[in-house]
């Protein structure tokens, strides 16, 4: 007798075998279309991939498709009700903007013409993020042939913003502005990726991000350095060491409460990232770097993944040119970022860091520090029912056990937590090998497929866990 859950499985794949030509032909009709939000020139472009995709998902049978304008470019929003009151509201998050491209940054082909080699789909957003958000419209159809549904087991909604690769500098306004057409018991975030080809796994969380520049100035022009040198103090003197002063022996950062609050890695977390195949000389490798360094008391993977930093990213004043030029300078800089994890606060981070800079610099020079719009991190805790269910339709649909990562950079993802006080569970297929921001970006056409599997497997777990939550 065959089992309940082999005959969902494969009713899924029968499924999506018989409409996988068509879904692809569609995805690269898209991937055609160069929406390149940094760059001016495409803004039309930016504007036809949304109506596009509009269009495509009413065609996917969403009753509601919507461009959503903002002062920059537009996003995209769709709804599709369950029809059961009972049912779970969740919200996929994604972006249908692309990185610039050209075809003499180093692609092998036009990087707006897919081209299919070796069952790999290569062109600017394959990847990042057109075939992560497409993959979800193959997937509620499958969801609804093997279920025999007329609408999706959970009340589905769609936000597909046009500026992440600019920064996203207006995607919280509109969240604000819209958030009660956003409201949602859980948001699904397709905008990451998986460990390998071989090891299907799930992102936990991503860490926060805040950025300042520090400019310390001196004397109001730059000086003779015989006439007045050990006399007055020396903003480039100042400045180095400040940057020295910013970590201690054992690469801690040395800011008085930059740790405050910080939710530290459980015995069961770190058994879990130590799980992975990590090849740290082969990671280093990829860095093009020779030696590991970091936080004392801490692996690679915990480093990048679950701790805080914090980075120079330049640092300059003085004279730079050839030969010798003896002066003091009038002023220095040094720009700086720090990397923020669950529990951290940007803004006490922020008065954190103005403190500690006020008790570096000495007296005779003058700070300024201007900070950019922060990014908070977040994290959704292993045990939480939501992620389980996102765990078992990546299984059903790998067939192998899956295992938890982290992602050490930042998005927008915190916004959407704390504006629609949702959990944000990660569901991404990309692999490191798919080249994102990078000449011949690509997408395995066997993941992204998987990929369309498990968006069919999971809108009926997560109805399930709702309807049986105390």
């Amino acid at each position: 007798m065959s089992h309940p859950v082999d005959n969902a499985v494969s009713a899924v794949r029968t499924y999506i075998e018989r409409h996988r030509a068509a879904f692809l032909d569609d995805l690269v009709e898209w991937l055609r279309i160069p929406s390149v939000s940094a760059q001016p020139d495409h803004a039309a472009d930016v504007r036809r991939s949304a109506d596009w995709l509009a269009a495509k998902l009413k065609e996917t049978g969403f009753p509601t498709a919507e461009v959503w304008p903002t002062q920059g470019a537009p996003a995209v929003f769709a709804e599709w009700p369950s029809g059961d009151p009972q049912a779970p509201t969740v919200l996929v998050y994604g972006h249908h903007d692309v990185q610039p491209a050209a075809r003499e940054d180093g692609w092998n082909s036009d990087p707006f013409e897919p081209v299919v080699r070796e069952n790999r789909l290569y062109a600017r957003g394959a990847a990042d993020d057109k075939g992560q958000v497409f993959f979800h419209t193959l997937g509620v159809r499958a969801h609804l042939a093997a279920t025999g549904r007329t609408a999706p087991a959970v009340n589905l909604k769609l936000l597909i913003e046009g500026e992440e690769e600019s920064g996203s500098p207006h995607f919280r306004a509109l969240v604000e502005e819209r958030a009660e057409r956003l409201t949602a018991d859980a948001v699904i975030v397709s905008d990451t990726g998986m460990w390998s080809e071989d090891t299907p796994t799930v992102c936990t969380g991503m860490r926060g991000l805040a950025e300042c520049e520090i400019r310390l100035h001196g004397p109001d022009q730059d000086i003779h350095s015989g006439s007045f040198g050990g006399a007055v103090p020396n903003p480039a003197t100042a400045v180095a060491r400040l940057v020295a002063a910013l970590h201690d022996e054992h690469a801690r950062v040395a800011v008085p409460g930059f740790y405050d609050g910080v939710i530290e890695l459980t015995d069961r977390e770190r058994e879990l990232l130590a799980e992975l195949p990590f090849d740290e000389r082969q990671w280093l490798r990829t860095a093009k770097s020779y030696a590991a360094h970091g936080e004392a008391g801490h692996t690679t993977l915990e480093r990048i993944w679950a701790r805080p930093t914090a980075e120079v990213n330049g640092i300059g004043g003085g004279y730079q040119g050839p030969g010798s030029k003896t002066i003091i300078p009038s002023s220095a800089m040094v720009k700086l970022s720090f990397r923020l994890v669950a529990g951290q606060d940007p803004g006490r981070v922020e008065k954190a860091v103005r403190a500690w800079v006020a008790e570096q610099v000495p007296q005779g020079i003058r700070c300024e520090i201007t900070f950019s719009p922060a990014t908070r991190p977040c994290l959704t805790p292993l045990d939480h029912p939501a992620l389980r269910s996102v765990v078992r339709a990546m299984g059903l649909a790998f067939g192998k056990p899956v295992r938890f990562t982290r992602e050490g950079g930042s998005g927008p993802a915190a916004d959407l937590q704390e504006v629609l006080d949702a959990p944000v569970l990660f569901l991404g297929i990309s692999v490191p090998s798919d080249g994102w921001h990078a000449p011949d970006e690509k997408v395995e056409l066997n993941l992204l497929l998987k990929g369309v599997e498990t968006s069919a497997h999971l809108w009926g777990d997560l109805a399930e866990y709702w309807r049986h939550a105390p």
